[in-house]
């Protein structure tokens, strides 16, 4: 019960705080769709792709700088998993997360906070889901869409 509590606790602050970043003065401030708007995510995919030619079976740990989750992953399968599962499931483009001038930048907190969601979603699938007697499917998961529907800020019921 703990758990669930912390759990819930969290996704909160997250949903709250949300993709967001926090401004000099300390206030939460929706990223700039400005930035997002002008960014060719196809051009910068396929360069990513045509950079790593050859390469795209090794581990991405081996191919990319800074990968903290999916590092034992194929690097060509990353690339398609930011496309495809994060992207689509917030309706975003590579710079919600990332400085397309050096992918490996810690600068935009949505990265730590896509990590972080990226836990909690371990948690629910590998520990809260298997407490649940009764459900229909044998292995329940969540993923980003679950919540997230496509948007940035997942839906709730608290608007």
């Amino acid at each position: 019960m703990k758990t669930l509590l912390f759990i819930t606790a969290l996704a909160a602050i997250v949903i709250a705080a949300g993709n967001s970043d926090i401004n000099e003065s300390g206030q939460i401030v929706i990223s700039s769709q400005v930035e997002q708007d002008s960014f060719n995510q196809q051009a910068a995919i396929d360069a990513i792709l045509e950079s790593i030619k050859g390469r795209e079976e090794e581990p991405a740990e081996e191919v990319f700088e800074n990968i903290q989750l999916f590092g034992k992953m194929p690097a060509g399968r990353i690339v398609r998993v930011m496309e495809m599962g994060f992207s689509r499931s917030l309706g975003v483009n590579c710079t919600h997360c990332h400085n397309p001038n050096d992918w490996a930048s810690e600068e935009k907190p949505t990265k730590q906070i896509a990590r972080d969601m990226m836990n909690l979603v371990g948690s629910i699938n590998n520990n809260l889901l298997k407490e649940i007697p009764n459900l229909e499917s044998e292995q329940p998961a969540v993923n980003c869409t679950t919540c997230h529907r496509g948007q940035v800020v997942p839906a709730t019921n608290m608007e």
